[in-house]
């Protein structure tokens, strides 16, 4: 926490003076207890932008390759991602998937807040892809409130492939919470899950003014 919030006080300003971020609806994310951030995903830096102009810490989980690189390159992505309050997970199974829901919800759990891109991964091509049902489990898991987020021309700072950010202006809307009643015994139906689902993507989905693209991101790469 020590060093999240050194990293905010110290990167968070210069970040603003540089990119000079439009941020609205601030004040929607609640100052406490347990709330999931679910976001669309324009970029990898998605997950560096959200932490830095929350209201609070956001925990997000990040692969664990990011933790692993060697180098000064490989240093400095473990560290920020470390600073960020990221929590490193595998990637690529069905085991490893239930792996990161289990630990976001031990993050909510613990009151905190915790960012979640229910598409699964970046979209390539500027539209919105339908939700994956694992934010709808966390949520009838542990009752938590959802903040939709939309975020506007992150995929300007770093398109995919580009190996450093570019200086581009970037939105960031949170929306209104949403509460869906909290109910253990629901967790496993999937109906519920993905009603819960598709009403959080169509909140992002207004707030970000993205074109729907009606079906799955399947492209495999998840940042």
């Amino acid at each position: 926490m020590l060093l999240h919030a050194v990293v905010r006080l110290a990167v968070a300003p210069l970040a603003r003076m540089i990119y000079r971020p439009v941020i609205e609806g601030r004040d929607n994310v609640p100052s406490h207890g347990p709330v999931i951030l679910a976001a669309n995903h324009l970029s990898f830096i998605d997950s560096v932008i959200i932490p830095l102009v929350a209201p609070r810490p956001v925990a997000f989980l990040a692969k664990s390759e990011y933790f692993q690189g060697h180098g000064v390159r490989g240093r400095m992505m473990r560290a920020l991602f470390t600073a960020l309050g990221a929590v490193p997970v595998e990637r690529g199974t069905h085991r490893a998937a239930q792996a990161s829901l289990d630990e976001a919800r031990r993050i909510l759990d613990r009151g905190q807040a915790f960012g979640i891109y229910p598409e699964g991964t970046r979209s390539r091509d500027g539209r919105i892809y339908r939700g994956r049902t694992g934010v709808g489990w966390l949520v009838l898991g542990t009752g938590a409130p959802v903040v939709p987020v939309a975020i506007l021309g992150s995929d300007r700072i770093q398109p995919v492939g580009a190996r450093l950010p570019r200086i581009r202006r970037v939105t960031v809307r949170f929306g209104q919470p949403l509460q869906f009643p909290e109910n253990d015994s629901s967790v496993r139906s999937a109906q519920a899950r993905r009603f819960i689902t598709d009403e959080i993507m169509n909140e992002i989905q207004l707030l970000s003014g993205q074109e729907s693209a009606n079906c799955y991101n399947e492209h495999q790469e998840v940042a």
